[in-house]
């Protein structure tokens, strides 16, 4: 999972300690460093390079806003403030979000999702939206959609494509599919599974239901991975 380093600049010592407490709930946060001087921030922008800053507007010797046009190409910017009407000048600074104090951890969640660390820098080694399966014969290949794969279930040598009204079994492993399918889109979640999260009808800790009626299992060494990718995609 890509971990999404940030800094908290804010004049106000309890602002920083609920920033704080919020940031240490979410997985892919990792918190480098905190200022209460704008100034001091740059340097510290400069020397951590964070991926995000959760900047406070009204601060002293230079404002949140003017410190966003010296550093927006660098980093992405959520501003956090008790005046409103900053909001139309941050979003012409292309400001990730605007979170209006007092602010609750489902609204500072909701604005980190927006960067979607686990969408944006994935491996994609398939770029395209279909992908050939080899099935009888030396040079006999089936085109298949990727949206349209359920999941893909091992059978020893063997791979089962499982899509809503067919399967394909081919000779192959799940280690391959891994490999090639794009990551923002399938996940393995058992040694013999994986499966496409938008085919996911609902799961609890022990195994997830599919659109198709299929109970698959949630393998323990599977288990954080697959939760952390579902909670990145709560509202």
């Amino acid at each position: 999972m890509k971990v999404l380093k940030c800094l908290i600049i804010d004049d106000e010592a309890p602002a920083i300690r609920l920033l704080e407490s919020y940031v240490k709930k979410v997985p892919f946060l990792k918190l480098v460093a905190t200022s209460s001087n704008p100034i001091e921030a740059i340097a510290i922008i400069e020397k951590e390079e964070p991926d995000l800053v959760f900047l406070d507007i009204q601060m002293p010797t230079i404002t949140g806003i003017q410190l966003s046009k010296i550093v927006k190409d660098k980093v992405k910017i959520i501003f956090t403030t008790a005046y409103p009407q900053f909001a139309i000048e941050s979003y012409e600074l292309n400001a990730t979000d605007y979170l209006l104090k007092p602010f609750e951890f489902e609204r500072f969640y909701t604005a980190v999702l927006k960067i979607k660390p686990f969408k944006n820098k994935q491996k994609t080694t398939n770029t395209n939206d279909f992908i050939f399966i080899k099935t009888d014969g030396k040079n006999n290949f089936k085109r298949v959609q990727i949206n349209e794969v359920l999941y893909i279930e091992s059978l020893k040598n063997y791979v089962c494509i499982h899509q809503k009204d067919s399967q394909i079994i081919t000779y192959n492993t799940l280690k391959h599919f891994e490999t090639e399918l794009p990551e923002s889109l399938f996940i393995k979640i058992h040694k013999s599974y994986i499966i496409n999260i938008e085919s996911i009808l609902k799961t609890d800790s022990l195994s997830v239901l599919m659109v198709n009626g299929k109970d698959l299992p949630i393998g323990d060494t599977y288990k954080k991975a697959f939760f952390e990718k579902i909670n990145s995609l709560m509202l």
